[in-house]
């Protein structure tokens, strides 16, 4: 196959397949997110620092909103300052957010309750179906339901042929 037969192929995939373009947005989730749904939390140990107001869950963390799971070793939980709601969740240690189809995995997960945004951050897999995409860097937002990658996006493109 020439080189510009291979580079059109890879063009028709991305029109076709826009779950596997690369340094675009791809979808994430099966729908969009009630990002004031609330948010049920469950570990084996729990600390609140007095000072601050921040919970600190931590062992087999598991967070639910909605259809959304994400679970972690850690989870360190912000308050807003009038002590009204989660201002924002701040996950490390094998972090693993599923919605619907998708699943992703990272180091850390921030998620910022009142924008609907979760930044995960280190050795980023995204799976979708037989699909998968890695990266350094994604951003979901939960309005929407899209993900974009950033930093040393990799893939794999199936042409469909064997």
């Amino acid at each position: 196959m020439t080189f510009f037969r291979a580079i059109a192929c890879v063009a028709l995939l991305g029109l076709t397949t826009p779950a596997i373009a690369q340094g675009t947005k791809v979808a994430f989730g099966a729908i969009q997110q009630d990002t004031s749904a609330p948010v049920e939390v469950s570990a084996d140990e729990l600390s609140v620092d007095q000072a601050t107001g921040a919970a600190i869950f931590t062992g087999n963390v598991v967070i639910g909103q909605g259809a959304m799971r994400l679970s972690a070793a850690r989870v360190l939980v912000i308050y807003r300052q009038d002590s009204q709601g989660i201002q924002r969740l701040e996950a490390t240690g094998g972090v693993t957010l599923v919605s619907g189809p998708d699943a992703a995995e990272s180091q850390r997960a921030d998620y910022d309750i009142d924008d609907g945004v979760i930044v995960m951050t280190g050795d980023v897999l995204m799976t979708q179906g037989q699909s998968a995409l890695s990266a350094d860097r994604m951003t979901v937002n939960l309005d929407d339901g899209t993900a974009r990658m950033q930093g040393r996006v990799k893939t794999i493109l199936q042409t469909g042929n064997n």
